[in-house]
């Protein structure tokens, strides 16, 4: 019922958009002004992977369209959580009941960019997807820029489904992956095909996590398998009065309180689902550092992942568990760089290793780490999260990232490289748009290689790109 209201209050917030815009309502971008665009997102959760992904789709649109010539918003649920984060972006606060904050926010800026991973999918929470059909719906609305910048499509449930193909037809989703591009387009939304904007991100450099690793029991030699779980069956998150009203009466439903009048998926199916995955990795792990000389710590890439993280650190007898409520992103993802080994439930745990070659084999809860390891051509260092032979699939994809380290990487590099040549070319898409929307805004003049549709990078990524082209 709460998601049906939600939807309902967002679709007549865009539709009074509409009308508003037809009577005179609003202005549109003039020649001169600054270009205002709002990006939307989940950020300020201590998601990791969702506050790199902006951070580089910050700093690649600021370097193609101009410092100068931008003024960028970032939405944040909570600003201690994001603080020093998003340089030279403004931060605004996204409440937990968004509807009139959208309404009021869309319309202050010249156009909206779509920012989060899971775009529209019905797979963790309506109220997302709602959220981000609503952020591109008001702005299409307003005839403004409207675009969803390496977003992902997936099983949406009919009244989402209805919605996103109302109010986005006149958005453009730059996806990132095939897959995705299939599900819009039976939508009649438009799309192109992009990639993740991970791959550019710089952290730290390699000292800070191997000093991190060191303060943490690493001897500096022994090769480090890290671990990225996650509770992949309290999903999806669905608002619900009646357990909040509960809640505040009676305590009942805390273990499954998100916040506000969300709540996570629970129930026993989803109890012993869980247990399930908690044991098989942590038995796999054991399993394999019995045989070889590893040192095993655990990552939580977002806030919620300390729980499961740390029930697997009781399994394997208290190893360290590093999280994000601990470490900001440029720390983290320098520690995970420093690793030598690594199975992760999250994509981007996988996604930001990555341009350090550190060999990784993903259990995955949906398509999104299904689809990169079929991309890299390791199918066979992939498991589902409910397999009922996780414990045996993983513990023999973990001897072969030992044993087949350095190949693993190479396959690795080129991925990279060929998702860097991909980010590039979801600049052009991007100006291109926002030439069309406004043709009077200037862009670069001149003939421009693929790396400057990037944002500066590191001599690190240079010499992938050297290596692997």
């Amino acid at each position: 019922m709460m998601d049906f209201i939600l939807e309902a209050w967002v679709s007549s917030a865009i539709e009074r958009s509409k009308a508003g815009w037809m009577l005179g309502k609003g202005n549109a971008w003039q020649p001169g002004e600054k270009l205002k665009l709002l990006f939307a997102g989940y950020n300020g959760t201590r998601n990791m992977g969702s506050d790199v992904r902006v951070d580089e789709m910050l700093r690649q649109l600021r370097h193609i369209l101009g410092a100068e010539r931008v003024d960028f918003s970032v939405m944040s649920q909570n600003f201690k959580f994001s603080d020093g984060y998003f340089e030279g972006t403004t931060q605004v606060h996204l409440p937990d009941i968004f509807p009139p904050f959208l309404s009021d926010e869309v319309p202050k800026h010249h156009g909206v960019v779509a920012c989060e991973g899971s775009m529209f999918k019905s797979k963790f929470a309506n109220a997302l997807t709602t959220m981000m059909i609503g952020s591109l719906g008001i702005a299409a609305a307003q005839n403004k820029i409207s675009i969803g910048y390496g977003g992902e499509a997936g099983h949406m449930d009919p009244p989402i489904r209805k919605m996103c193909a109302r109010y986005c037809r006149n958005s453009l989703v730059i996806t990132r992956n095939e897959e995705s591009r299939t599900v819009l387009r039976e939508l009649g939304v438009p799309t192109e095909l992009g990639t993740d904007t991970a791959w550019t991100f710089e952290p730290h450099p390699a000292e800070y996590g191997e000093q991190a690793l060191r303060r943490v029991g690493w001897d500096g030699n022994t090769p480090v398998l890290v671990v990225c779980p996650i509770n992949p069956f309290e999903w999806p998150v669905k608002a619900a009065l009646g357990k909040f009203a509960l809640r505040g009466l009676t305590g009942a439903y805390k273990d499954s309180h998100y916040r506000s009048v969300y709540f996570h998926n629970s129930g026993p199916a989803a109890d012993r689902a869980y247990e399930h995955y908690l044991t098989s990795i942590g038995n796999a792990v054991d399993a394999f550092r019995r045989k070889r000389n590893v040192f095993v710590i655990m990552v939580a890439t977002e806030r919620l992942d300390a729980r499961p993280a740390r029930r697997i650190s009781e399994r394997l007898g208290g190893v360290p568990v590093l999280t994000s409520d601990e470490y900001d992103i440029y720390q983290l993802v320098s520690i995970l760089r420093s690793c030598h080994m690594m199975a992760s439930s999250r994509y981007h745990g996988i996604v930001t290793s990555m341009p350090g070659l550190v060999p990784s084999a993903g259990i995955t809860m949906d398509e999104r780490i299904r689809n990169l390891m079929h991309e890299r051509g390791h199918e066979d260092l992939l498991m589902n999260v409910d397999d009922p032979d996780l414990e045996t699939r993983l513990l023999f994809a973990l001897e072969k990232l030992a044993r087949e380290g350095e190949h693993i990487a190479a396959g690795i590099g080129h991925t990279v490289v060929r998702n860097l040549k991909v980010m590039a070319r979801m600049g052009i898409y991007f100006e291109e748009e926002v030439q069309r929307r406004y043709p009077d805004f200037p862009t670069r003049k001149g003939e421009w290689s693929w790396e400057d549709y990037l944002p500066p990078m590191n001599a690190g990524l240079h010499g992938l790109i050297e290596s692997y082209s």
